[in-house]
C-alpha cells in the first residue's frame, strides 16, 4: 500500500494554475456549487471565493476578530445567523450570495469593490491579492474549463454511501444523479453542467472517500502521486459523468 511522503493538494489549471489543500477545495466546491443552484454567473462564485480566501483562507474556522466566525467571517452580532448557522458551510455561503446580490452593479463593479460592500472590512483592498487565483478556481469548478481539477490524496480512509454522496450533490448543485452501490451517474444536463460536477467530485473526493471520476472520454483517477495531477483520455465515451467511491483502507 502506497502511503504519500508529499502533501495531499488539489490543483486547478485555467488562466494559471492554482493549488489548495483539500479542505480547502472542498469548501471552494461548495461555494461554485450552491451559486450554480441559485441561477448566478461564475462571476459569483469568483467574488465568493475572493472574499472567502481573504477572510478564512477558505477554511470553516470557529474564530476570528470579535465575533466573526466561518468561511466568510460573518458576525452573529452583525444579524448574519446563530454561531450554529455560520458555522454551516453552505448557509453561510447562501448568506453572502443573499447579499451580494442586492449590491448595486455587481457583475460589472470591481471585484475587490463589490466584495468589501458586502464584508464592509477594516481592510477594503485586501480581496484584490485573491482575485486573479479566485478567477482561475471558478473557471475551473463552474465548468468553464474542462479537466481543470485534479487531486492527489491518500488512499481513502473511510468513505459516504453513494447515497449521502447524491443527496449532497441535490442539496448543492440541485441535480440530481443515480446511485447503484457504489457509484454515482448523472447524464443530463449541458456539457458545461457535467464538467462542474466531475470537478466537484474530484474536489470533494477527500471528503466522501472518491476513486475515480469520469465524464465523456476522460477519468481521473485517485492517487497518491502526480499522475492523480491529470485526466487521461480513453478511447470509450463515458455517457454523461460517473463517480466511484472507495474502498476504504489503511
Amino acid at each position: 500500500l502506497r502511503r504519500s511522503f508529499s502533501s495531499p493538494e488539489c490543483v486547478f489549471t485555467s488562466a494559471t494554475t492554482e493549488s489548495l489543500d483539500p479542505e480547502q477545495a472542498g469548501n471552494a466546491a461548495l461555494i461554485s456549487a450552491i451559486a450554480t443552484k441559485r441561477g448566478l454567473p461564475p462571476r459569483a462564485t469568483t467574488i465568493a471565493l475572493a472574499t472567502a480566501l481573504q477572510e478564512s483562507k477558505l477554511r470553516n474556522i470557529r474564530f476570528g476578530d470579535r465575533d466573526s466566525l466561518g468561511l466568510f467571517q460573518q458576525r452573529p452580532s452583525q444579524g448574519w445567523g446563530t454561531d450554529a448557522q455560520i458555522l454551516d458551510p453552505a448557509y453561510a455561503t447562501n448568506k453572502f450570495l443573499d447579499a451580494l446580490v442586492k449590491i448595486d452593479r455587481w457583475q460589472t463593479r470591481d471585484i475587490t469593490t463589490v466584495a468589501q460592500a458586502v464584508q464592509r472590512s477594516a481592510y477594503p483592498e485586501a480581496y484584490r491579492q485573491h482575485e486573479q487565483k479566485a478567477r482561475s478556481i471558478a473557471s475551473a469548478l463552474t465548468g468553464q474549463s474542462q479537466q481543470a481539477t485534479t487531486c492527489k490524496l491518500d488512499v481513502p480512509k473511510e468513505i459516504s454511501s453513494a447515497a449521502a454522496l447524491g443527496v449532497d450533490l441535490t442539496n448543492q448543485l440541485g441535480v440530481t444523479a443515480t446511485t447503484d452501490g457504489n457509484t454515482v451517474r448523472f447524464t443530463a444536463g449541458a456539457e458545461a453542467l457535467q464538467w462542474q460536477l466531475a470537478h466537484w467530485a474530484v474536489a470533494r473526493a477527500d471528503i466522501y472517500g472518491v476513486t475515480s471520476v469520469s465524464v465523456g472520454t476522460a477519468t481521473w483517477t485517485r492517487s497518491d502521486g502526480d499522475d492523480a495531477l491529470q485526466w487521461r483520455t480513453g478511447s470509450t465515451a463515458n455517457p454523461g459523468v460517473t463517480i466511484t467511491l472507495g474502498p476504504a483502507q489503511g
